[in-house]
C-alpha cells in the first residue's frame, strides 16, 4: 500500500511511542469516514472456526496495538478477521517509564517495557459498547502492577466481569515480562488456582448473560519443554478454551550488537519468529489438538504464518510485522493460507 509506505516513513522518523498515539488518534478519527479509503482493503472471506467462534479469515491483530479498544473499526476496515484488545486492568495505570518503547530496524524488531499502560476496564467497555462494526473482538486482561502476584487472580476475575458479555473471547495475559512477577502465574499452584477460578467465574457469567465466551491463556516463549507441558496440563485439566504462543521474548541472541538490543523489556518482530513457531510446536504436541492455539510472533511474511498453521495454529496474530510491512501483510497470509 503505497500510503501506508508514506505515512510508515514519516512515522519512523518520530519517537515510537509518539508516533505510535498519532496513528491510533488517526484511525480513532476515520474508523467510520471516508478517510479510511487510505487504508481499507478488500481481503478475501476465508472462514475458520476456533473456539466455538467462526472468524472471517485467520488473521488477527494482537493485543498491545490498540490497549483500549479505540481504533476497532479501523482495523476492520483494513481487513483483520479479529482484534485482540488490552491489556486491560482494573485500575487505570501510567504504565513504566518513558521511554519504554524501542525500534530495532535492522532487526525488522521492537522491544517494548510499556508496563500495561491502559484506561481502566470501565473506559475499554464504553468502546467495545461505542462500535460501529460487527468485526470479533478478543479482549486480553491483566493484572494492576501494585496488586501482589498472590491476589493477582482478583484483578483478572474483576476484568473478565466486566468485559464479558461484550467480548467475543477473553485472553488471560499471565506472560508479559514487564509487570514484575506476573510471569510467575504460569506455574504450579498458582496458575491452577487462577485457570480454575476462572472457569468457574466464566460458568457463572454463561449462566447469568446466556453466553458463552469463551476464554485462552496467552503464555511466554521463554519456556522449557517441561513448562510448556506443564502448562498444558493445567489447560486441559481446566478445561480452557484456547491458547495464546506467544508472547515477547526476553532472550537477546539474535539481535547482539544492534542498537537498543540492551533496553529491557520484551523483543518482539522477526528475531522471535522461529521461538515461537517451536513453542507452538511443542504446546500443540502436548494438547493433542484438544485446545486450539493462536500462533503469534515474529510473523513478518506469509511464509512466516504458514509455520505457524503447520506447527499447530488454527488463528495467528501479527503486530510488529504488521508495523513493518502494513496493512497489505494481512491481504498476504490469507491468500497464502487459502491456497495451501
Amino acid at each position: 500500500m503505497f500510503f501506508y509506505k508514506v505515512a510508515q516513513k514519516v512515522m519512523f522518523q518520530m519517537d515510537p511511542e509518539v508516533a505510535h498515539n498519532i496513528a491510533i488518534g488517526s484511525l480513532k478519527n476515520t474508523g467510520n469516514n471516508p478517510l479510511n479509503l487510505f487504508y481499507s482493503q478488500n481481503v478475501s472471506a476465508a472462514p475458520v472456526t476456533c473456539m466455538g467462534i467462526t472468524f472471517n479469515n485467520p488473521v488477527g491483530l494482537a493485543a498491545g496495538l490498540d490497549k483500549d479498544g479505540e481504533s476497532i473499526d479501523a482495523f476492520h476496515a483494513m481487513g483483520f478477521g479479529h482484534v485482540e484488545v488490552g491489556t486491560v486492568t482494573p485500575r487505570p495505570q501510567p504504565g513504566n517509564e518513558q521511554p519504554r518503547l524501542f525500534r530495532l530496524k535492522p532487526a525488522k524488531a521492537i522491544i517494548n517495557r510499556m508496563g500495561f499502560n491502559n484506561k481502566g476496564v470501565d473506559n475499554l467497555v464504553r468502546n467495545l459498547m461505542a462500535k460501529k462494526t460487527d468485526i470479533i473482538v478478543g479482549v486480553n486482561i491483566g493484572k494492576n502492577k501494585d496488586t501482589p502476584v498472590d491476589e493477582g487472580k482478583n484483578d483478572y476475575l474483576i476484568c473478565m466481569e466486566k468485559v464479558y458479555q461484550h467480548s467475543d473471547y477473553i485472553a488471560v495475559n499471565i506472560s508479559s515480562p514487564n509487570t514484575p512477577g506476573l510471569r510467575t502465574l504460569q506455574y504450579g499452584e498458582l496458575l491452577d488456582d487462577l485457570l480454575s477460578s476462572l472457569k468457574a467465574k466464566q460458568a457463572e457469567l454463561a449462566e447469568k448473560h446466556n453466553k458463552y465466551v469463551p476464554i485462552a491463556l496467552k503464555i511466554a516463549p521463554d519456556l522449557t519443554t517441561e513448562e510448556i507441558e506443564k502448562i498444558a496440563q493445567s489447560l486441559l485439566k481446566s478445561k480452557f478454551d484456547g491458547a495464546i504462543a506467544t508472547n515477547t521474548t526476553l532472550t537477546r541472541d539474535a539481535v547482539v550488537g544492534l542498537d537498543n538490543a540492551n533496553e529491557m523489556g520484551g523483543l518482539s518482530g522477526k528475531p522471535l519468529t522461529d521461538l515461537s513457531t517451536k513453542v507452538i510446536k511443542q504446546l500443540a504436541e502436548f494438547l493433542n489438538g484438544e485446545i486450539p492455539i493462536i500462533g503469534v510472533g515474529g510473523i513478518n511474511s506469509a511464509e512466516d504464518a504458514l509455520a505457524k498453521f503447520d506447527a499447530g495454529s488454527q488463528l495467528v496474530q501479527i503486530y510488529t510485522g504488521f508495523i513493518y510491512q502494513g496493512p497489505g501483510l494481512i491481504n498476504d497470509i490469507v491468500n497464502a493460507y487459502k491456497a495451501k
